[in-house]
């Protein structure tokens, strides 16, 4: 990597999406003192031998996107590399080039299609969830992002949450963009209001030094709460993390971030905290006094 900083490794597979992802990972290697890598799988078919694809195969296309890329991450003077990986999936290829570098956070792009029977938000972006150790990060890309002045955090406790906040502090820094915590609850109990209270309070450390933070306990069903409040209070930008369970294969992100993340309007962060760092945290937790 660059100058041996870790690296947002960034697959990417066409200038569109390039430039998407490029914006985010720009922030967050600005704000976190990272390098970027751009990398771009190239599937080869079983009946070619990998060690004769670049010989067989056009990639001018692919090299090409690469290249743009990386002009990008110059441009907003962050150090970046490029990379052409061939291999049988787009999965494998992403997975095994982070497990091998020096990775912080993969960012993939998502288009929020209509979910398939078994494929939670697309085949490979699934597999990259279930199988990377590191941090990941999936921004929906349908939509293009213009300038970034509010950002929303719909808060739920946990690792995944902590590095959604963690994100989007990123993010407003490079933006001097002001931030919305929120969580939602069922009932005004007393009780449950204040735990909701100290839940954001203690969320809100790690956003780090944001000019502007804002802690919102809204009451009622979460997901139609947390996208209404996108739009009423016009949030440019959504990170939230994904479920609080484990990884299994249906449910890598969970019902209520995927649902957030399509119905809501701007740009959609969805943030997966690394499977080490989970680990330790439900360690750290069963270890304290209930």
């Amino acid at each position: 990597m660059p100058g041996d900083r870790p690296a947002v490794l960034v697959p990417v597979a066409n200038p569109e999406t390039a430039e998407r992802l490029l914006d985010t990972a720009i922030d967050l290697a600005r704000d976190r003192d990272l390098s970027i890598l751009v990398l771009t799988v190239v599937e080869v078919p079983m009946q070619l031998p990998l060690e004769r694809a670049r010989e067989a195969m056009d990639v001018e296309s692919e090299e090409a996107v690469v290249t743009s890329a990386r002009g990008l991450a110059a441009e907003a003077g962050v150090p970046a590399t490029g990379r052409l990986r061939f291999g049988r999936d787009v999965a494998g290829g992403v997975v095994s080039v982070a497990e091998r570098e020096e990775v912080e956070a993969i960012l993939v792009g998502w288009r929020g299609r209509p979910r398939r029977r078994e494929i939670v938000l697309g085949s490979y972006i699934d597999e990259i969830l279930s199988e990377a150790l590191c941090d990941v990060l999936v921004k929906r890309i349908d939509r293009a992002s213009d300038a970034v002045e509010s950002i929303l955090v719909p808060v739920a406790g946990g690792p995944h949450t902590e590095y959604a906040a963690e994100v989007a502090g990123s993010i407003a820094r490079e933006h001097g963009a002001r931030v919305e915590l929120v969580t939602v609850v069922g009932d005004e109990d007393e009780e449950r209001m204040a735990e909701a209270r100290e839940l954001l309070t203690q969320t809100s450390a790690a956003l780090g030094a944001v000019e502007s933070v804002e802690e919102t306990v809204l009451v009622g069903d979460v997901v139609p709460e947390i996208v209404e409040r996108g739009r009423e209070r016009g949030h440019d930008v959504t990170v939230l993390g994904a479920t609080r369970g484990g990884f299994l294969r249906r449910v890598l992100v969970g019902d209520v971030p995927e649902a957030i993340a399509r119905e809501s309007e701007g740009a959609v962060i969805m943030a997966r905290r690394g499977r080490r760092v989970v680990a330790l945290w439900k360690r750290l937790r069963n270890r304290l006094p209930v």
